[in-house]
């Protein structure tokens, strides 16, 4: 086959139990929609993720000949990728391109930065499949509800100080600071609290006035969705209720994750892009086997970007596009 310069590829979906229904699942109608594809879609089955690269967990195609994209990039790669790149990432793509589409909320989580990444391929490869990290942008296909970053510090303290539960069971009498390392030990500790206690916060918030809450007083209402999709002692209720940016996006709009930034996406269809990697560390919104270490998970965490605005991606002219269309 010859190294056409625009491929056409045959892509296929993952079906995570978050993923939309059969085909309320855009990830899916996308996939199925490839001419001359072999994908099926299956009203019976969640789908969750359409991914187009060359990752090994679920690469791309070429449509006309079924070849593997990696194997064609590796036969065509100073044609098709170019000296500067081979130079800096070789023939493997540096990117992960998928479509989203989310039904409840994912596992609250964080990708670990190269470092971290590094050390927890060398102890276990099987689970942490490269030594990548893994930033990525989302940009939303209509509305986009997401939990991402944490609120500013003093929005945080008001809110602890000012509800008794939360003062009793995550501030200490003896100091009047409020910092990173403050935050960072109440996520560690709503993350390790036993079943009955997170439930006791749970019922005491849900009862609690939604004006309380000042600027978070969505949590009431939030609440008791979420535990519907997972559980009342599901400690990711806490974390991303309490300590986390809610965001609701509409089409268009896009957001920023760093590596070792907290997030969990709670309903819609995205674009996103991403480092090649496919390293997570969950925490919560999943059942306790599947959550990775509360240490490992904690000593991750950045605390950036804090607050809303820090959160979006605000839109900004590209001289290079400029060119691009003067060329053509």
């Amino acid at each position: 086959m010859s190294a056409e310069q625009i491929i056409q590829l045959r892509c296929d979906c993952n079906q995570y139990p978050w993923g939309r229904q059969g085909k309320e699942s855009l990830a899916a109608k996308y996939a199925a929609s490839t001419p001359g594809g072999d994908f099926k879609l299956d009203e019976s089955k969640p789908y969750a993720e359409m991914w187009m690269g060359t990752y090994p967990t679920l690469p791309s195609k070429i449509l006309k000949t079924g070849e593997d994209l990696q194997q064609h990039l590796n036969a065509n790669k100073e044609k098709l990728i170019g000296k500067p790149i081979l130079d800096k990432f070789g023939a493997d793509l540096p990117y992960l391109p998928k479509i989203l589409s989310i039904s409840k909320a994912l596992p609250l989580q964080l990708h670990p930065n190269k470092d971290i990444a590094a050390k927890l391929h060398k102890q276990d490869p099987e689970k942490y499949g490269d030594s990548n990290h893994k930033p990525e942008i989302s940009v939303a296909l209509g509305k986009f509800e997401t939990f991402v970053g944490f609120l500013p510090l003093d929005q945080i303290k008001t809110l602890f100080t000012k509800i008794p539960i939360l003062q009793k069971k995550f501030l200490s009498s003896s100091s009047s600071e409020f910092t990173n390392e403050t935050l960072r030990s109440i996520v560690h500790k709503m993350l390790s609290l036993p079943d009955d206690e997170i439930v006791e916060i749970y019922n005491t918030l849900k009862d609690t006035p939604a004006s309380d809450f000042g600027s978070q007083s969505y949590v009431p209402e939030l609440l008791p969705r979420l535990a519907s999709q997972y559980d009342k002692s599901d400690p990711g209720n806490l974390v991303a209720l309490l300590t986390m940016n809610f965001l609701v996006l509409d089409k268009g709009d896009a957001i920023y994750i760093p590596a070792d930034g907290i997030h969990a996406y709670l309903s819609g269809d995205i674009v996103e892009c991403m480092a090649r990697s496919d390293n997570v560390l969950n925490t919560g919104f999943c059942p306790r086997a599947d959550r990775d270490s509360v240490d490992t998970f904690t000593e991750a965490l950045t605390f950036s970007p804090m607050g809303k605005d820090e959160c979006l991606l605000k839109p900004k002219p590209s001289e290079k596009s400029k060119k691009a269309i003067r060329k053509f």
